[in-house]
């Protein structure tokens, strides 16, 4: 006999999110590993994983300038030689031509204050993000331009875990 219920579908917050677990795993990033992903109307625009530009040695390769110089994790940001999620979401979307003024981001990361004001003069709208990063002028500067930043209570699902084949 078939089961009649109705299948589960997953929540729309709940599926961007596992994609921006699945693009932080691009990641070279040798201390954390983040995902950005840029959505409007329940379509997403453009994605991002924090790591080296174009062309140039990715810290998996040549190792960590911070973690070698014991910089703690969210300071001196101009020393790394990679970009964040979050800038790299706004650079793909602007290389193809793609707007996100009214979008809204899903990181796993709450952004760092330099992201959040480039995110705040795109138009971005809404941040849903996944884990908190200890920077406190973020919040604050978010809040003051009216976007909202909403922790999700979010578990990776199965799905969305990446295994060798």
């Amino acid at each position: 006999m078939q089961d009649c219920r109705p299948m589960q579908r997953m929540p729309w917050p709940e599926y961007f999110m596992n994609i921006t677990y699945l693009v932080s795993e691009r990641s070279t990033c040798l201390r954390r590993r983040v995902g950005a992903v840029v959505v409007r109307d329940k379509r997403i625009l453009a994605t991002g994983y924090n790591g080296a530009p174009v062309n140039v040695a990715h810290c998996l390769d040549v190792g960590c300038l911070r973690k070698q110089m014991g910089v703690p994790s969210g300071q001196r940001h101009e020393i790394c030689r990679g970009l964040h999620a979050e800038q790299n979401v706004i650079i793909q979307a602007a290389v193809h031509g793609i707007t996100i003024h009214g979008a809204a981001l899903y990181c796993t990361t709450h952004p760092c204050v330099l992201c959040a004001k480039m995110l705040i003069n795109c138009g971005v709208h809404y941040i849903w993000y996944a884990e908190d990063y200890a920077d406190d002028l973020a919040a604050d500067i978010f809040k003051e331009a009216g976007v909202t930043a909403e922790r999700m209570n979010f578990t990776r699902s199965d799905a969305g875990k990446l295994t060798n084949v």
